[in-house]
């Protein structure tokens, strides 16, 4: 199944918004995700209800013990599975550098553990490129970008184009990637401006399904909720379904039929580890 980096380096696009709610989508579809957050700031965990107060029983533990990621993993309140982040996640390129083994384990882990056969796994990234933003596209097969319907944030995917074409050497392929504004407003023009310029530059990569700004998702994180829990009916639950329809549709997200649990694997999802 997909391994999907949420990632963009900029900030207050919607990485973390979209993280949450397409995780929550693919739960009430079925898929049993695993959300994985590497970021310092661990919003995701938060609202998930999974926030530690120690870094051992987060994720950092992965990059600073070793420690296994199935150790780690946790019921999020929305039904499906989380490893949380922590502050400590922050120091992580300052103790480890940028050198491939550090890089290259979160990858090395997840097939090490078979995480994620019958599965999506979702990686919410921070803002910044570093050792976490990297590690995370190198643990995945997709990107997928969300992008704000506001000019910066227009101008800061010229800087993703480039960080991914960089990485595209490195890692000896294409990234398939794509593009969703968010934060859309039907009644601004520079939205339907912001939408209209993505697509002429990005073709294909840039998702027909627009997230509207929406009241619901923007107050569901304060009650730590999902906008399907929190609002069902809401303008911004039909988007995210509609998303997830999307990329499923259009094969960035594989259909869950075509990847049936195995018996181990419902077991893994009911066990005492989680």
């Amino acid at each position: 199944m997909a391994k999907i980096a949420i990632f963009n380096q900029k900030g207050g696009v919607g990485k973390t918004t979209t993280s949450l709610n397409l995780s929550a989508a693919l739960a009430r579809r079925g898929y049993d995700p695993l959300s994985i957050d590497l970021d310092p700031q661990a919003h995701l965990s938060h609202v998930c209800g999974v926030r530690v107060s120690s870094p051992e029983d987060s994720v950092f533990s992965f990059f600073d013990q070793v420690k296994p990621l199935t150790e780690l993993i946790r019921p999020a309140y929305g039904g499906w599975l989380a490893i949380p982040a922590h502050f400590e996640l922050s120091k992580v390129d300052a103790k480890f550098g940028k050198g491939p083994n550090i890089l290259k384990s979160l990858y090395l882990g997840i097939v090490k553990e078979n995480l994620n056969t019958g599965r999506p796994i979702l990686i919410d990234c921070c803002p910044m490129l570093g050792v976490l933003s990297l590690s995370a596209i190198f643990a995945s097969d997709r990107v997928l970008i969300p992008v704000s319907a506001d000019y910066l944030a227009l101008q800061g995917v010229v800087a993703v184009e480039k960080t991914l074409k960089a990485l595209e050497h490195v890692l000896k392929r294409r990234i398939l990637r794509r593009y969703v504004v968010t934060r859309f407003d039907s009644r601004r023009r520079m939205s339907h401006q912001i939408f209209d310029t993505l697509k002429q530059r990005h073709g294909e990569e840039v998702c027909s399904t627009r997230i509207s700004e929406n009241v619901a998702v923007a107050e569901s994180p304060a009650s730590k909720r999902d906008v399907f829990s929190h609002a069902p009916n809401s303008r911004g639950a039909v988007d995210y379904d509609a998303l997830l329809h999307e990329l499923v549709d259009t094969g960035f997200i594989e259909n869950r039929e075509s990847h049936p649990q195995t018996v181990g694997e419902r077991d893994f999802a009911d066990s005492s580890v989680i």
